[in-house]
Order: C-alpha cells, then structure tokens, then sequence
C-alpha cells in the first residue's frame, strides 16, 4: 500500500510536526492571515484533520505593518513534559516569540518574546534540561555584537535560553553556516542516537531549495557535514515535486523515521505553483554510517509506501460551510478582523459579510474571508444576494493571490444599472470585463478552475450559466505574484471608500474537486 503526496494540499508552508504517543500534530505557516498557524492532527502520517490555530486572539497576533506575506513565518512545534510549545517569527511586528498549552486543540498562551533575532526560531529540549534557541540570521538582521562577518552572509545562530522568561543565557552566536546554498534557514537541532543532529534548508525558498544535515558530539559543533548532502531534494530533476525544503523529523512508535517538508507542485508552461508550498511527506531510512536516507535515494516522488500504522482516515467534514452558528477552521481573514463584520445568525444558511469602506485591495480590514485553493482542478459555487444601491458598492468571490494579483467576480452597480462585473489585477495592470445586466435578487457565481486557467460564469434562477471571462492562473503563483503564499478563495465586500448600504448574504457555498 502506498499514499501520495502531498499530505495537506494547497497553501501550507513550513510545516513542523511532533508525536505524542499514538497521536501527530503538525503546523505550518500563516503569514499575513489570522487566525495563526493551523494545526492538524493524524493518526497515521497520510490523513490529516485541521483542529485550531495556535494563534487566535489579538494578544498574540497583530499586524502593527501588515503587508502580503508578511506576519508568521516558520513555526515549529515541540512537546516536552506534557506541554506543546510553538515557537515562531512575527515579521510585521515583534520579532521571535513562542506560545505554549497543555490541550493542543484548546487555547494557547500570550506570547513570550525571545531576545535573539533572526527567523526561522527552534526550541530544542536536552536531556539535561538546557533549552536551546536555534534561528536564520542573516546580516543586517540584529546579530551577536562579537561577529564580524562580509556583506550578505547568512547562518545559523544558537543560545541557550530560559523557557520562564525567554531570556537568553548566553549570547547568540553562527554555529553553522550550511554547505555553501543560500539563505541557511529553518534550523531544527535533534539528538539522535547519542548524537547532535543539526538540520535546514538551503538554496533559497524556490527551484534550488535542499535539505542538508550534519552532527556534531555537541549542540554547538563543530559539525561533521552529512557526506550525501542535499539529504532531500528535486532540484535539477525532471519532477512535478520542486523546492523541497523546510523539513522535520518524527519517530513512530515502531521507531521508523519520517520527514515532512514543503515542496511546490508544478503546472503549465512555464512552470509555476499557484496553490503555492505544500506539505509533503517522505520516509527516512538511518545507513551504518548513522546518516539518514531519505525518500527515494534523496529524491521525493509521488508514492511511497505508507507507514506501517494502522489506516485512520477522517469523518468527511459538513457539506455546508454556513448552515451552523461559527465558521468552520478553514476560513481566515487578512490581519486582525474588524468586529462584527460577519455573521451566520443575521440568516441562518448564509453568511453575512457587513461592506467596509475600504477596498478589497487594501488587505487588512478589508470585508473578506477566504479559505486556501487545495486542487488545481475544482469546480468553486456561490449564491450572492446583494443589492448595492451606489456606484462603488461591490460583493462577490475573488481568487486571491496578493492586493496586486487577484480575479473578481463581482455584482455592482453601473450608470444605475445592477451588473456582473469580472476584474483582474495583474501588478498594475487592470481588466474589468462586463457580464451584463443582472434582475433583483440571489445569483449564483461560479468558478472553473484549471491547472492553467480560471473561467468565471454568472446564473440566473432557472437558467444555464453564462461565462464572464478566464484568467490565467500563473498570474497568480508566487513566481509572477511574489511572496510566499498560495491562491486563496474569498468571499468580500467592499464600497471603495464609502458606506455600504447593506450586507451581501452568501449560501450554497460548494467546492467540487475534480
């Protein structure tokens, strides 16, 4: 038996995992949406179920210079002596921090703020109760005052920290810098059969990226590179699977090893990954050297054997996202939402999304809510009923890369006129098709996605659908877009600097995958 990657589709970078008993957990980044760090939880390494977010409330995740792909970068999850800690970046604001929780599906604690910089952090748990702080520092980050180092050079830092009060107890400092890739990061420091076990990514987050390792007899080297290094990577091969990175380690209970990682799947000529980075999952197979094997000889494909754990998929989720009294866990909002900008109650069935004045492109407090694209090939539904009364007035469901790259399909008014509009910005470029006229009342919005493009189609109450226009989905990948993300799916409405008169109601939210 076999399973195929990857193990949690869609926009779900960075992903770090633990054991805890019979039960894994695993994060994965967040960046500019709120709420922070989803968790999932599986019995069996292939099937996940989301069960919360680590960061949920304001005092632990604010957006003081929200930018697209800015906020969480990186977490990493540990379990020490019945507590889970989450240790992660804030770029728009505060720098290096960890929570911590005894219920891994409850709630988590305020921050404690780290003092040593750079990204990437990792709390590393030694047998004599030291606690070590691994991070990526690069120059002109805050850096140790005693190193010196040329322009541009990146590595990776280390202090022994004390968990109370995050304090340091001895000053940072470059323990290692990588085998020559760029942008050393994602450190994660293991002990491993008696031995220091120091892995990260290198290459740079895209087509070069690599895992490397090495080991030392203690947590501050000196290091012993692996011999085989890239322990894991696609990059120069002829596969889908590329810019494997950002791994983590777990032991079963059977004492076989197993690594997660993200990794981008490629559609299309050229080559892009607009779902963005994935998580992926590959065996790991320890030689008589005591270096680790991972995948197919380094290399990750498609299939691999499953673990040897008992099957445990998950009940299928509700078919209505909106018929209950809270949205499900798959819904985020950019940065910290506005109060009250949402409702289930207002109309049981649909979701009410309360118009801000501002547009959809101004990203934080926007009136949007969006859940990630999972499938290059999905059929998307939506039935809206808004009335906009003025010119400005907009709803309606957009796929969303960043404010500068995003498709919508929206209902508005023109010259008095109620109208389906479909608008697409590219960088600075904008293209906004007219459908045609709409009647009073619901209509249903509709989005074909394929691996290489998006059509977008209107229909009436008792009629075929109607297509609007298409957009090509490389637009909206990281490659052409920027950033670190991947396509989202979003509900929105906005007036474009005034009030709206009234909410847009959505129900019958359907997403088929094909």
């Amino acid at each position: 038996m076999s399973y195929q990657n990857p193990i949690i589709p869609g926009f779900h970078p960075d992903p770090s995992i633990v054991r805890v008993g019979e039960d894994f957990y695993l994060v994965t980044s967040s960046f500019e949406y709120f709420p922070g760090v989803p968790i999932f939880h599986s019995r069996d390494l292939v099937n996940w179920q989301p069960i919360g977010h680590a960061l949920t409330r304001e005092s632990q995740l604010k957006f003081p210079n929200w930018v697209a792909s800015g906020g969480i970068f990186a977490p990493t999850l540990r379990h020490h002596n019945g507590t889970f800690y989450m240790v992660t970046t804030n770029v728009s604001g505060g720098g290096n921090f960890f929570v911590h929780t005894t219920d891994i599906s409850g709630e988590w604690s305020d921050p404690v703020w780290l003092d040593q910089g750079g990204i990437d952090p990792s709390l590393f748990f030694d047998d004599d109760g030291k606690v070590y702080l691994t991070s990526s520092w690069g120059k002109g980050w805050p850096s140790p005052d005693e190193v010196t180092l040329e322009d541009g050079y990146w590595g990776i830092q280390q202090s022994e920290i004390d968990l109370q009060s995050g304090k340091c107890l001895t000053e940072p400092r470059v323990i290692w810098s990588g085998t020559g890739g760029r942008y050393p990061e994602g450190p994660h420091l293991y002990k491993i059969n008696g031995k220091y076990h120091l892995m990260i990514a290198e290459g740079g987050t895209e087509r070069g990226h690599m895992i490397t390792m090495a080991r030392s007899d203690t947590p501050w080297g000196p290091w012993e590179n692996c011999p085989h290094n890239p322990i894991l990577s696609n990059r120069s091969m002829q596969s889908p699977f590329q810019a494997l990175g950002h791994g983590d380690l777990v032991e079963t209970q059977d004492g076989s090893w197993w690594m997660v990682c993200l990794g981008i799947r490629l559609q299309g000529n050229p080559e892009t990954g607009h779902l963005g980075r994935e998580t992926f999952l590959a065996p790991v197979q320890w030689n008589s050297e005591g270096w680790p094997v991972v995948g197919h000889q380094g290399q990750l494909r498609k299939n691999h054997a499953r673990p040897n754990l008992p099957a445990h998929p998950w009940p299928e989720q509700e078919q209505d996202p909106f018929a209950g009294s809270e949205l499900g866990l798959q819904w985020v909002t950019m940065g910290n939402p506005t109060k009250d900008f949402w409702s289930l109650t207002e109309r049981p069935g649909s979701l009410r999304l309360k118009g801000s004045i501002l547009p959809l492109e101004a990203g934080e407090g926007a009136a949007f809510l969006a859940f990630r694209q999972e499938s290059y090939t999905c059929e998307v539904q939506v039935t809206l009923d808004f009335a906009p009364e003025q010119e400005r007035e907009e709803a309606g469901i957009t796929v969303w890369a960043n404010p500068n790259h995003h498709y919508d399909l929206l209902v508005t008014r023109q010259q008095g006129k109620r109208m389906a509009l479909l608008r697409k910005r590219i960088g600075d470029l904008l293209d906004i098709r007219s459908g045609f006229e709409l009647p009073e009342g619901p209509i249903t919005l509709l989005i074909s996605a394929q691996p290489e493009t998006y059509t977008f189609a209107v229909q009436q109450a008792g009629q075929s659908p109607v297509q609007v226009g298409s957009g090509v989905a490389r637009y909206l990948a990281p490659e052409v877009a920027g950033g670190f993300t991947g396509a989202m799916l979003g509900l929105f409405c906005s007036g474009n600097g005034q009030e709206v008169s009234g909410p847009a109601f959505f129900s019958g939210l359907k997403v088929q995958l094909r």
